[in-house]
């Protein structure tokens, strides 16, 4: 490993910016690291931080126009649940050209059409995941096979969208 990944072997971190920049910062400061900040999530809970109005906006949205002032969105990532889809719209507004880490698509609850519909870019924008609806594909000795039909089908969902979004 090279003295520029500070011996990281993986390619992004994923931090909670709640104790500001100097928490968020010195992972910068690695060059082809992506930073992923956590911005609004699918919990049910996030509604006791994340959207908790700050007088200029939701929290989230000042956790993302903060962080913007940190680094480029070739270096930042922000995590935005899949549940939250209607607030993609305003997400990109802060962040236009930033990739969205997008978790709880499937069993979660979250629509790969919905957050598609206003979450993807030119570039598409968007790395989308879904764990559990693969991971619980099934219990039984056809887990292998399930898992792996659950994953085509969601592959085959996200192509159907690039697709549609001129970008494949």
């Amino acid at each position: 490993m090279t003295e520029q990944s500070g011996g990281m072997s993986f390619d992004a971190i994923t931090i909670t910016p709640y104790m500001g920049n100097d928490s968020v910062t010195p992972y910068l400061a690695y060059e082809g690291k992506w930073v992923i900040i956590l911005a609004l999530t699918s919990s049910v809970g996030s509604k006791d931080f994340q959207y908790l109005q700050t007088g200029d906006g939701y929290l989230y949205e000042n956790v993302i126009k903060k962080a913007n002032t940190w680094a480029g969105a070739d270096r930042i990532m922000y995590v935005v649940g899949a549940t939250k889809s209607t607030e993609f719209t305003n997400i990109r507004a802060y962040a236009p050209d930033n990739f969205l880490l997008v978790p709880g698509v499937g069993a979660q609850g979250g629509s790969l059409e919905e957050v598609c519909k206003y979450g993807i870019t030119k570039d598409c924008g968007l790395i989308v995941n879904s764990s559990r609806s693969i991971l619980y594909a099934s219990n039984g000795e056809d887990f292998a096979d399930a898992a792996r039909a659950e994953a085509l089908s969601l592959q085959q969902q996200m192509q159907a969208e690039l697709e549609k979004a001129g970008i494949l």
